[in-house]
């Protein structure tokens, strides 16, 4: 059986499956304004002894976003975690029965679609089936689109454990009355996401991270045991991971056009045009880590760190306008 729903075409796997939850209640929005509404501009750079590099990330934590759209615009969301296999494939089984489409979060190292499967337990897919040996998903437009994969790689998948991994998680979105106009959710999270942007709790969030970033670049650097491998690997995530380019900035940037053309918000405006040159940099700064990977050269290194110590104002400076929303 199959649930018919019009699969979301994303380049993020969060706003891809959640968008495909999104169209069965006929809420079709586009992925940077999935992002915007999510609170999903974010920073992070973090370092264990136990990483061959640092992990520089742009957007808010799993689970994170799709909790955020369904505040703003005042939907229901369900969530559920079992620590049994049985239950959590029941679970989903009857919802599915029910033409319910369902969020799973799991591993993609077990699904069998992947060219180049990693252990990446903060995945996100849209299950809208299943037959006697397989499940029908919804991934990212990069992953295929409408994918499937068998039941028993995604019951590995779903029960996986390590960093970000939650134990079977699923999920779905429904109406609960009338949803907020969508020009006030825009703004109500661009008020939000402005201030936890602006107020990390650590140094390794927002503009303080970016700042550490750079000092944290130069150290990996001079450690590396593969330059080559890490840097492009490193630039590789930021660019192309699902992030829509230049670190997730081109969706938010995205997001603003669109709220300054739906409300005529002058300050927004105003931000948009800061986040062009914002997402510019990004750009600029992947471009670097590229030349690093290819030439091993510690003088693109310094410039990367250069650039991103700007950037740690440029962006902040950009975020500040929006306090006026």
């Amino acid at each position: 059986m199959k649930v018919s729903v019009k699969p979301y075409v994303g380049q993020h796997c969060e706003s891809t499956a959640t968008g495909t939850l999104l169209n069965q209640i006929d809420v079709e929005l586009s992925e940077p304004m999935l992002f915007g509404l999510g609170e999903g501009l974010s920073f992070i750079v973090w370092n264990m002894k136990t990483m061959d590099f640092p992990f520089i990330g742009g957007r808010v934590k799993p689970d994170q976003l799709t909790a955020n759209i369904a505040k703003n615009l005042r939907l229901r969301l369900t969530v559920k975690e079992t620590s049994s296999i049985a239950k959590a494939w029941q679970g989903v089984k009857e919802l599915l029965d029910d033409e319910r489409a369902v969020g799973l979060k799991l591993d993609c190292y077990h699904l069998e679609y992947f060219s180049n499967p990693i252990h990446f337990a903060g995945h996100y897919v849209a299950m809208l089936g299943y037959d006697d040996h397989n499940a029908f998903l919804v991934d990212t437009n990069q992953q295929g689109s409408e994918v499937s994969t068998s039941l028993r790689s995604l019951e590995l998948a779903r029960n996986e454990k390590g960093p970000m991994s939650s134990r079977n998680l699923y999920y779905i979105l429904e109406k609960d009355g009338k949803t907020t106009p969508l020009k006030d959710a825009a703004v109500a999270a661009i008020r939000s996401n402005v201030k936890v942007y602006l107020n990390p709790p650590i140094k390794n969030l927002g503009p303080s991270g970016i700042e550490k970033a750079s000092e944290e670049i130069i150290k990996w650097f001079d450690r590396s045991k593969d330059i080559q491998t890490e840097f492009a690997t490193s630039a590789m995530i930021m660019e192309r991971a699902g992030t829509g380019g230049a670190l997730f900035r081109n969706l938010y940037r995205d997001f603003l056009k669109e709220a300054y053309e739906l409300t005529a918000n002058k300050v927004i405006g105003e931000a948009y045009a800061a986040f062009i040159d914002v997402a510019k940099s990004w750009s600029e700064v992947i471009a670097l880590f590229e030349k690093v990977a290819q030439t091993g050269e510690r003088t693109y290194v310094l410039q990367a760190s250069q650039k991103l110590k700007a950037l740690s104002l440029q962006e902040k400076s950009a975020v500040e306008i929006l306090k006026a929303v």
